[in-house]
């Protein structure tokens, strides 16, 4: 049986305070992740982020309806927070998210994820169509935060 680790790493020009806040506004959940997963949350908003707070989503995976529940098990703004699914397609889900100052204005964005798949040890035979679709999946919302969060660059006399 077998646990296995998603690691992504990225860095924003943007103060940890300002990081943290856009990744605490669940919402935000629906503008990085691939319009072709239909994500949705359920649960109305604004949803006031704290330890214990649970989020119910409904998204589409290869055109399947799959409902998902999650629980903010670990809060520590603007550090770091928990989301573990007590309802999804995996057997665990457990994504870390960590947020770290490097200097004034630029954070370190760390996202952890330990998964399972459901029917070990079965459905580790197909891992590699897993790892393949969650390597998309944060690809995607590594590139929409830099578009939403990375200041642009406009030349000295032109208007942005």
């Amino acid at each position: 049986m077998a646990e296995h680790i998603l690691r992504t790493e990225q860095t924003i020009d943007r103060p940890i305070e300002e990081t943290f806040e856009f990744f605490a506004d669940a919402g935000n959940l629906e503008r990085i992740t691939p319009p072709e997963l239909n994500f949705k949350i359920i649960t109305p908003q604004p949803i006031d982020i704290q330890k214990g707070t649970i989020i119910d989503y409904r998204l589409r995976l290869r055109g399947f309806p799959m409902s998902w529940k999650t629980v903010i098990s670990e809060w520590n703004p603007p550090f770091s927070f928990v989301d573990e699914a007590l309802k999804s397609p995996y057997s665990q889900w457990i994504h870390r998210h960590t947020f770290e100052e490097i200097e004034p204005g630029r954070t370190l964005i760390k996202d952890t994820v330990r998964y399972r798949l459901p029917l070990e040890p079965l459905g580790d035979l197909g891992h590699w169509f897993i790892k393949r679709e969650l390597d998309y999946i944060f690809d995607y919302r590594n590139s929409a935060v830099e578009e939403i969060l990375q200041p642009k660059f406009v030349p000295a006399g032109r208007a942005a």
